[in-house]
């Protein structure tokens, strides 16, 4: 009877450490135009929801800061371009403007935040597109004032453009650079393992138990998934794709990853997503994904080798997938 009941005890403090034991906290929000999700593993769940709210705020000020249609520190600015005055900015705003600036360069501006006329003019600076084709006239008049980073001028704080045609759109480098304000906020609160995705841009810190944390790559064409992916700490993945915003007219569909070349939407690729490691690794993954994506497949693996980025897999147009072996090595 003595053992019995030791054994029961035993059993009955397994059962409680069980039921103590940190739960999967997860939180959801609408942000940046698309559904963000926050998952912490193993803190209090307390402590994990204070975290997540932290990182919701902030996300819904970079929201407001970065919007390109709707009064905000960005539009303020495009405003004081197209009348060739300069602005002072938050020295935040500055910092992000010579990273865009960089990558844009690094990506012989396929990657280029300036073509915010020719967003608007497709009718994708709004919450819905227009499902207009503008007139190929209009079209090439923005082609031709080439906006282009390059432009712009960035003295301490302050910001001015040579060309009154730049218009900046920061939708493809907001996010991630969101993903990486999330780990550093996650990281001051004591968080040591999350997930946090915002809408298909995704960033891992630490561990979801003894794994990995394990992401789906969409398929952008079908239900489901094409692969899974096991992200380690810091990493990140971001994908571009022609499957979330975009519009049909006439049989064909029309994008909102413009190409600067042309003014026209991209249309070589269904996606392409791409796995970044270090420093910024998720700013890096939302903005690099878009010249491979841009530039499509003929050039993907000699954009991809000029960028640094090893692991890619990308859709073209005719749902052809091209994996590096870097990244195939990753893949499930």
């Amino acid at each position: 009877m003595k053992i019995a009941r030791q054994g029961l005890w035993l059993l009955l403090l397994w059962a409680l450490a069980a039921c103590s034991r940190p739960p999967l906290v997860q939180q959801q929000s609408y942000v940046f135009g698309t559904l963000v999700e926050v998952s912490v593993y193993g803190a209090p769940e307390p402590q994990a929801r204070q975290a997540i709210a932290a990182v919701l705020t902030r996300f819904d000020e970079l929201h407001h800061q970065l919007h390109a249609w709707q009064p905000s520190e960005l539009s303020r600015l495009n405003a004081a371009l197209a009348k060739g005055e300069r602005m002072r900015v938050a020295p935040e705003l500055a910092a992000m403007l010579r990273d865009a600036q960089a990558d844009s360069a690094a990506s012989n501006d396929l990657f280029d935040p300036a073509i915010g006329k020719l967003i608007a003019l497709w009718g994708f600076q709004a919450d819905a597109p227009s499902g207009k084709v503008p007139a190929a006239a209009d079209v090439a008049r923005l082609v031709k004032a080439a906006p282009r980073m390059r432009d712009l001028h960035i003295e301490h704080d302050t910001v001015w453009s040579d060309n009154p045609a730049v218009q900046l759109d920061l939708g493809g480098y907001a996010k991630g650079y969101a993903l990486d304000e999330a780990v550093r906020i996650l990281k001051a609160h004591g968080m040591a393992n999350a997930l946090v995705n915002i809408g298909g841009n995704v960033i891992a810190l630490g561990r979801h138990g003894d794994r990995p944390w394990r992401v789906g790559i969409q398929h952008p064409r079908k239900p489901g998934t094409l692969a899974t992916l096991d992200l380690h700490d810091g990493e990140a993945i971001g994908t571009s794709g022609d499957y979330q915003r975009f519009f049909e007219a006439g049989g064909r569909r029309y994008c909102h990853l413009i190409d600067p070349r042309t003014g026209w939407p991209a249309s070589g690729m269904q996606s392409v997503t791409i796995l970044m490691s270090g420093a910024h690794a998720g700013t890096r993954s939302d903005a690099l994904s878009k010249p491979l994506f841009i530039g499509g497949p003929a050039q993907l693996a000699a954009t991809a080798a000029r960028l640094g980025i090893a692991d890619y897999l990308a859709v073209d147009a005719s749902g052809r997938i091209e994996v590096s072996p870097a990244m195939k090595a990753r893949l499930r």
